[in-house]
């Protein structure tokens, strides 16, 4: 078998074993081997088609696969809308219980349930947004 067709095969390993890793890691080194296939297609010897594969995979992971980190991840996009509401404080207008109640978050009057069914949080108290659910914030009390 032809240096570059096994330098191919190299290739397609690592981009598969990629696939399910996900690190970027092996997708440089798969880089590298078609590079190296390419340079193996016009003679170079088998020396130094180790030599251009390691070149080429040190360049790939030492300088490309930060930047490329860099941009898969990024950090969250701000949350907006009721999202925003989860994990902010909140004032209880009238005391919340598992069925109903009244809380104000940032300015605005919501309807508000106990996260915990069996509590009752009286009104005055302040308790932290668990989760929104339709017109409801789920609130739980802050110790």
């Amino acid at each position: 078998m032809d240096a570059w067709l096994i330098w191919l095969v190299v290739a397609a390993v690592l981009a598969v074993a990629e696939i399910f890793t996900l690190t970027a890691a092996l997708a440089m080194l798969s880089v590298a081997a078609v590079v190296t296939a390419g340079s193996a297609a016009v003679g170079l010897p088998v020396p130094f088609q180790f030599v251009v594969f390691a070149a080429v995979a040190t360049v790939a992971v030492l300088f490309v696969r930060p930047i490329a980190l860099r941009h898969v991840l990024q950090a969250q996009a701000a949350r907006f809308g009721v999202d925003a509401l989860v994990g902010k404080a909140a004032y209880v207008l009238s005391e919340v219980t598992g069925l109903d109640g009244r809380v104000r978050i940032d300015g605005e009057e919501w309807t508000a349930r106990a996260y915990d069914e069996t509590l009752v949080i009286p009104a005055g108290k302040t308790v932290d947004v668990i989760k929104i659910s339709g017109a409801t914030a789920l609130v739980y009390p802050r110790d």
